[in-house]
């Protein structure tokens, strides 16, 4: 995956566009919601990060992957 690479390179903004287009395909996938968490807490957007981990419990509150 494009945008879990890019996370991976530091490559931040660039890996947050990648899973908000992917989002738009697939807005019921936990672990998107859960990378662009993640990629928004590296970005230091703290609150929009929770909003997107919250959002990924929502979907599958069995998540053990959710931050």
């Amino acid at each position: 995956m494009l945008g879990k690479k890019q996370l991976d390179d530091g490559h931040y903004n660039e890996a947050l566009n990648s899973f908000e287009q992917a989002i738009l395909l697939n807005q019921k996938d936990p672990d998107l919601w859960n990378l662009k968490g993640i990629t928004l807490r590296s970005l230091g957007r703290y609150d929009e990060a929770i909003e997107c981990f919250n959002k990924s419990l929502e979907i599958d509150p069995r998540d053990k992957n959710a931050s």
